[in-house]
This record gives C-alpha cells, sequence and structure tokens, in this order.
C-alpha cells in the first residue's frame, strides 16, 4: 500500500500536489487560528476538501492548533461521516495494517489542543497496542526529526522523550508525525530511517516556521 503522509498545513491545502495513492494520513495541524470560532472555519474548509481527495483511505489525526475538533464544535462524528478515519486513541485496520493515532503533544504554552505534561504523557502512550504497524502521532518522538532553537539560541530536540521510549519497545513499521516544521537552516520534514532500524520515521510538516504563507514541502510518500 502507497500511503502519502502530510502535516501541518495550516490552511495552505489547497496548495498541495495530490499524488496517486493507496491511502493518505495527516498528522494534525490543517488550521491555525487560536479563536475556537474562527478555527471552526478553517477546519470545515480543510475537511471539504479532504474529503473528495480520490484517494481510497483517509485518515486524519489532530493537531494542536485544530482547537475546534477538541472543543466539540466540529464533531468526530461530522468527520467520519465524510468517510475518513479519524483516530483518537484509537485504531483502524486498512489494507490488513493497523495504524493506531492519537493527537496529543507535550505542553508549552497556554490555550493549545490535546496538550499533556510531559509528567502524564507517558499514560497516553501506554495506550498503543503492541501489534501496532503504523503510529500516527502530532507531534515527534525525541531525538529524531524534531529539532528547534531553544529561547537562548542553541539548538534542542524537542520531541517526546516518553514516545520514543514507548516506540522503542515496539516493531512498528512506521512513525508518522509532524508539529516541529523547518526552520530557516533547520529541516525537520523527510523521511529518516535509524541504521540497524526497521522502522520509518517521517515528518510531513508542510510549512516552515515563521512562513505560513507558501508550503515548503508536499509531504512524504510511504510505501
Amino acid at each position: 500500500m502507497k500511503i502519502w503522509h502530510i502535516s501541518d498545513t495550516h490552511n495552505l491545502h489547497l496548495q498541495l500536489k495530490v499524488p496517486q495513492v493507496d491511502c493518505v494520513i495527516f498528522s494534525g495541524d490543517c488550521s491555525s487560528n487560536g479563536n475556537p470560532a474562527i478555527n471552526f472555519h478553517e477546519v470545515l474548509a480543510f475537511f471539504e476538501w479532504y474529503a473528495i481527495l480520490p484517494i481510497r483511505h483517509k485518515v486524519f489525526v489532530g493537531g494542536n492548533h485544530d482547537l475546534a475538533i477538541e472543543r466539540g464544535l466540529y464533531s468526530a462524528e461530522e468527520i467520519k461521516n465524510r468517510g475518513i478515519s479519524y483516530l483518537m486513541n484509537d485504531s483502524v485496520v486498512i489494507e490488513g495494517l493497523k495504524i493506531w493515532g492519537s493527537p496529543y503533544t507535550p505542553s508549552y504554552g497556554h490555550g493549545w489542543a490535546w496538550n499533556r505534561k510531559r509528567s502524564k504523557i507517558s499514560e497516553v502512550w501506554d495506550l498503543i497496542p503492541d501489534d501496532t504497524d503504523i503510529l500516527v502521532t502530532h507531534g515527534p518522538p525525541q531525538g529524531i526529526l524534531d529539532y528547534t532553537i531553544n529561547i537562548d539560541g542553541s539548538i534542542e530536540n524537542c520531541g517526546c522523550s516518553n514516545l520514543k521510549k514507548r516506540i522503542d519497545k515496539l516493531n512498528i513499521k512506521a512513525s508518522l508525525f509532524g508539529h516541529i516544521h523547518n526552520y530557516k537552516h533547520i529541516k525537520n520534514s523527510g523521511i529518516f530511517r535509524p541504521a540497524g532500524s526497521n522502522t520509518v520515521f517521517s515528518n510531513a510538516s508542510c510549512v516552515e516556521d515563521g512562513k505560513m504563507d507558501s508550503l515548503i514541502s508536499y509531504g512524504n510518500i510511504i510505501c
């Protein structure tokens, strides 16, 4: 099965070039606005587009910007009624592959959707079934395609260490995420397979930090 992985389009989904694939997986942040009422219209516009893509299977996981979904202004039922598999700490099996997804990310700042304290977020990752084939999260595991610039100007890995620990105990085929965009000379988007690992890691963030007017990536193809 050929999978198109996309993430963090932040209202720029119409700029995407849609490939011929069997399945599309979106790992969060289709919207941007921090006002839930405005965010609702951004989310609605995305799903109107996503639902009619000429792709047989569609999977969606929310992100920290997708406030309208977290707050129930746009419901899980409405997403599913559009023929989309909406994953909220649960699984779907597509062509024999078990796909588990979660929108949760470690907390930072205030007012974001699906944030959880780093000391508590392992409770979410403990829900991942041992027989998962493809893991879809909004944020990355620590140390993999997760570079950012700290307040002191140094570069650090900001992914979730608890997620990385859980992945290390699993035998998954792919870990798909976004959340941490490219930033100037820092490149996070792309595919990475660690030496000796059977797992493909994909950061499909489509925008660059500070530049939300055009895409810098059209996502990743996972075969």
